[in-house]
């Protein structure tokens, strides 16, 4: 079982920055691959970024790609999600997701994520 906390969500014009983190209960954090979705109203919750167990491999979305950056630093069970050159369109709720299966074609898929928290909300204005 893993329960997971986001933080660092707020309101920011364009342009600026946010880092969100993802803190994890448990002991065996290592051995998930961890990803962030967001929804914004009205839509599906949509994949945006994941990284692997040990964090040498990541995937983007490619609406954040260039701007987003997803790390993990498992001393502290935490994963990160800066976000520079934020848009209006990136705002949404943002929510952190564990996964034990290892299949790396799946993580940007919702079902694949076995853990989720209860997600940070992120307004962006023009």
């Amino acid at each position: 079982q893993v329960q997971l906390v986001e933080s660092g969500g707020g309101w920011v014009q364009a342009g600026g920055s946010l880092r969100l983190s993802c803190a994890a209960s448990g002991r065996t954090f290592s051995s998930y691959v961890m990803g962030w979705f967001r929804q914004a109203p009205g839509k599906e919750r949509e994949f945006v970024a994941a990284i692997s167990w040990g964090g040498t491999g990541t995937k983007y979305a490619d609406s954040v790609k260039g701007r987003f950056t997803i790390s993990r630093d498992n001393a502290k069970n935490t994963v990160y999600l800066q976000m520079n050159s934020l848009k209006p369109e990136d705002t949404a709720v943002y929510y952190c997701a564990a996964a034990l299966d290892r299949e790396w074609a799946a993580v940007t898929t919702v079902p694949h994520y076995d853990y989720w928290g209860q997600g940070t909300q992120v307004t962006v204005s023009s």
